[in-house]
């Protein structure tokens, strides 16, 4: 495993971060995880060097922080660092701060929370925890050991990502980026601006939701194998972000023990400045091929689910994006039709709003829903 720096902090972290967001599952339920096979990915990966895991308050329906409390047992948890977010959406007065903290303490079966971070700030999210007075909460729960140290995960533009960067003398951040999104949201801009100011950036998404990874269109294919050097398409996206030396360390929510495995052999292989200038190029001319191929930027983080109407919007997403990207209109057709129940089809949506206020992307889900449901149900 190789290892980085992590901002101004004395900390090695591992270049591979496990993330438990897109732990395997049982029959398909996202809020019922493989707990045998997923203990055995993590402590694989702890095994082989992985010191720091993320998690969240919401992730597989609440039970991501349970499943790692019981997880992380038998001298695991000693040996990792433990990351994970409070539910900014979800606080309305100064005793939430708290109230959530003291059940994800519970819930991780641990007394310190290493990396606390607020999660999904924006230009909304931000200003109202910032007047209940969440950044002295921070320092006073830093002083009594509960969390070690204070960060905020981001889904915004780069002027607000600046702002809140600013705002507070925090120890980390976490962003999106991969080379398909190097300039979305906070972007290369913003990772360079954190970096600058000492922060630890932790990238998320650098498969862009797992899409990064699956078997490449024609026309994307045919680039990859002019490559000198030949790799997988996720060790590509690896190897992209951990060349930059501003990148402190990369999350991947893996879902499998062979992603497991992948990962950590391209890990071993990372290094800053890793990819040549010949690479980098390559790789450009790949983000264009992508850029015009998936219309719509869904990263199936789930974050717009539940639905009030039960619709399932990532895979409605993914049938749409993969009918255009795979130039394969007839197979996305029958697994809308044959392998998506009808509540959960495009065609339930309201156009209540709910799903597009909690988007990270700010995509118009409503707009393609419909349009979705037009191509996919003709």
């Amino acid at each position: 495993m190789q290892y980085r720096s992590f901002g101004r902090l004395d900390w090695r972290p591992s270049a591979l971060g496990f993330g438990a967001m897109r732990l395997p599952t049982i029959d398909g339920d996202h809020g019922k995880i493989d707990e045998d096979l997923a203990t055995r990915m993590v402590r694989a990966a702890i095994d082989h060097g992985v010191n720091y895991v993320d998690t969240a308050w919401p992730y597989h329906s609440e039970q991501s922080e349970r499943f790692l409390g019981r997880c992380l047992r038998d001298g695991y948890r000693e040996r990792t660092r433990l990351a994970t977010k409070m539910p900014s959406w979800l606080v309305e007065t100064p005793d939430d701060f708290d109230r959530f903290l003291d059940e994800q303490l519970r819930r991780l079966e641990t007394e310190t929370i290493d990396f606390y971070l607020l999660h999904a700030l924006d230009k909304e999210r931000w200003p109202k925890l910032r007047d209940l007075g969440v950044r002295e909460w921070a320092e006073r729960v830093r002083r009594d050991g509960r969390i070690g140290q204070f960060g905020f995960s981001f889904h915004d533009d780069v002027e607000t990502f600046r702002g809140i960067v600013d705002a507070h003398d925090w120890g980390l951040c976490q962003i999106q980026y991969n080379f398909v999104d190097a300039d979305f949201q906070a972007g290369r801009e913003g990772l360079r601006y954190a970096a600058a100011r000492g922060l630890a950036v932790i990238v998320m998404e650098p498969l862009r939701g797992g899409s990064l990874a699956r078997p490449a269109p024609r026309q994307v294919a045919k680039l990859w194998d002019s490559a000198p050097t030949k790799r997988s398409q996720a060790d590509w996206a690896l190897q992209w972000v951990w060349s930059d030396p501003a990148v402190s360390l990369a999350l991947s929510g893996m879902s499998t023990m062979e992603q497991v495995e992948e990962n950590l052999a391209s890990a071993d292989r990372s290094g800053i400045g890793s990819l040549r200038e010949a690479d980098l190029r390559l790789v450009e001319r790949v983000r264009d091929a992508y850029r015009t191929l998936a219309p719509i930027p869904c990263t199936n983080c789930r974050y717009c689910q539940p639905c009030p109407q039960g619709v399932d919007i990532p895979h409605v997403f993914a049938l749409y994006n993969d009918a255009t990207a795979y130039d394969d209109l007839p197979r996305s057709r029958v697994g809308y039709a044959r392998f998506m129940k009808p509540e959960h089809r495009a065609d339930r949506c309201v156009a209540c709003g709910a799903c597009e206020s909690a988007c990270p992307q700010g995509i118009e889900i409503i707009a393609w829903l419909r349009k979705a449901h037009a191509v996919l149900a003709p």
